[in-house]
């Protein structure tokens, strides 16, 4: 399966702080049953031995709706769980030693806030680059919002795809997606949303037509 080829459109961060009570299971089978193709399990506060099972049950629904499953920080999780990937952040793991583990197939993602790490991402080996946060955002320690002119920067000195996040919703999505971006990741306009399903519809309607 190429699996790196399906880095475009919405890409669904499931993250149990910003959820409104739900559980990743929750806001991912309502997330891939609104069409999300790609999922990513970010969960900072669960020990490994309680996510596990949680990541089991995610690889299980990712995989009967067709859906690319990435975890986040992990890369012993993504083994085990046998997801399709793992997004890095600036403080993880090396792309290099990450590669070693999990072989040429499997995607690596990195998360970028500059022109320079994006670019040393990409020397790395990543698969894809995630840069942000795009607009302002609530999500604790994300930095200054970079804009769209630093996203039309980094897409017109890179190669490989680029997934743009903070403070993207329906309104601004196709936007950045016009600016550069091959998918648009989203935490709380999903998952914080009355009817998850129906917010992944109108997101991935905003992206119809104008993906890369």
């Amino acid at each position: 399966m190429k699996n790196k080829n399906k880095i475009s459109g919405l890409y669904v961060i499931s993250d149990t702080t910003r959820s409104n009570g739900r559980t990743h299971e929750e806001v991912v089978a309502a997330a891939v049953a609104g069409g999300a193709k790609l999922i990513q399990l970010r969960e900072k506060a669960l020990p490994a031995r309680e996510l596990y099972p949680v990541a089991l049950r995610l690889r299980e629904l990712t995989r009967k709706a067709g859906a690319l499953f990435i975890i986040n920080d992990s890369v012993e999780l993504a083994l085990v769980s046998d997801a399709d990937g793992v997004h890095l952040g600036q403080d993880d793991m090396p792309v290099e030693a990450a590669r070693k583990l999990l072989g040429p197939d499997r995607v690596i993602g990195v998360s970028t806030h500059s022109l320079e790490q994006a670019l040393s991402a990409e020397r790395e080996g990543a698969d894809y680059i995630g840069f942000g946060p795009v607009f302002p955002t609530s999500t604790k320690d994300a930095g200054e919002a970079k804009g769209l002119d630093a996203l039309r920067e980094i897409r017109s000195r890179t190669k490989i795809p680029i997934v743009a996040i903070g403070g993207i919703d329906k309104g601004n999505a196709g936007g950045v997606i016009a600016a550069g971006a091959d998918a648009v990741a989203v935490i709380s306009a999903v998952t914080m949303a009355e009817d998850i399903r129906e917010a992944v519809e109108k997101l991935a309607g905003a992206l119809s037509g104008r993906s890369r």
